[in-house]
């Protein structure tokens, strides 16, 4: 069962509340390159992040957000920390979410300046603690940055904020321990209805870094934990984004773009670059933002049913391979035209579901009118 949590909203998104689990990512440019800044975003958006968080470190970070402000609709979230004079300034430019712990700022006058600034933006707060720098009271008391101690040290920024009057508020406690993150998520989210933002924190390479994020962050979605997440990645940021999203439509939360059902191979297989087919038939498809399942199968003992489960499949036979729609064989391709033709018709499909839609929308608004 989901989770109950209060509804935040960032720009035009909501957070909690029972709206869709939300994706986001962060630019990995220096904030004061504008120009390349805005194309990350802009690659960020297109593989389907939804939120994009930008490190604003100095003054200069400061100023160039302003720009950046200007020149993109997606939702930002200035990541400050320590300095509160930079999130005043996050917020004079525009921002749409804070990340910034209230208690590593210093005197509760400059809290209160920051509270008081978001609250009249309608600005949430994210508090986002790390299992790396706790501090040093909690890793005395509890002896390493155990779940429990992650917890308290979000409880405290937490407190300030609430003593405030401030509760626009979203919580994230990540670790790069797969085990303790989930378990100081569990935690928080019997103690407060406040969204929780998911992530394992410097996860890694793709390779290692997807596996971890997958399993640590689907075990939480499968619990019904968790508002909005972020895979990090020692990868450019749209590939955290495209990892995000695969995690969401495997446990079925989220639909977006090409699924690609693909067998792992065997010695059945009578073709010789299966793993090449498969891999540009993804390429080929990355721009494609409407759901669609697809199906490639080397071999005639489980191509069909998955083709029967899928809109468009593929499955291959000694140099030739049979395309199916909807389960149905359609017709028969060479062994050298596969991924054009297969591409072909992936692009027909989406032309046809575009004009029925089309038809259906302008069926409702005649209907309408007529009523």
């Amino acid at each position: 069962m989901k989770r109950v949590s209060r509804a935040v909203r960032v720009r035009g998104l909501q957070i909690g509340g029972g709206a869709p689990v939300t994706v986001q990512s962060m630019t990995k440019t220096d904030t004061t390159d504008v120009a390349g800044t805005l194309k990350q975003i802009d690659e960020m958006v297109a593989a389907g992040c939804e939120i994009v968080r930008i490190a604003v470190p100095d003054d200069d970070a400061a100023a160039a957000l302003k720009e950046i402000r200007k020149r993109t609709e997606v939702p930002l979230v200035a990541d400050i920390h320590f300095h509160y004079k930079l999130a005043l300034k996050a917020l004079e430019a525009g921002i749409d979410k804070l990340r910034i712990n209230p208690g590593n700022i210093g005197h509760i006058d400059r809290v209160r300046e920051v509270v008081r600034a978001a609250e009249a933006q309608k600005v949430p707060i994210r508090i986002g603690v790390n299992g790396g720098s706790l501090e040093k009271d909690l890793l005395k008391k509890y002896g390493t940055a155990t779940p429990e101690a992650m917890v308290e040290s979000g409880m405290r920024h937490v407190k300030i904020l609430e003593d405030l009057g401030f509760g626009d508020i979203v919580i994230s406690l990540k670790a790069s321990d797969v085990n303790r993150m989930v378990e100081a998520y569990r935690l928080m989210a019997t103690k407060v209805d406040y969204p929780l933002h998911l992530g394992v924190t410097e996860a890694g390479t793709p390779f290692g870094g997807t596996i971890k994020s997958a399993i640590g962050l689907g075990i939480l979605l499968h619990e019904g934990i968790g508002d909005t997440i972020r895979v990090s990645l020692a990868a450019e940021p749209h590939e955290e984004v495209r990892v995000a999203w695969e995690i969401l439509k495997s446990l079925e939360l989220r639909n977006r773009g090409v699924t690609v059902v693909a067998c792992p191979t065997c010695g059945r297989l009578d073709i010789d670059n299966f793993v090449e087919i498969v891999t540009e038939v993804e390429r080929r498809l990355a721009h494609v933002e409407e759901p669609l399942h697809l199906s490639i199968m080397g071999c005639a003992v489980n191509g069909p049913g998955e083709a029967h489960d899928s809109q468009l499949g593929i499955t291959f036979g000694r140099n030739v391979g049979m395309i199916f729609k909807n389960g149905v064989p359609m017709r028969r391709v060479s062994g050298e035209d596969i991924v054009e033709e297969f591409v072909k018709e992936v692009e027909l499909l989406r032309s046809e579901e575009t004009r029925d839609s089309s038809i259906l929308d302008r069926g409702l608004v005649d209907s309408i009118i007529k009523s």
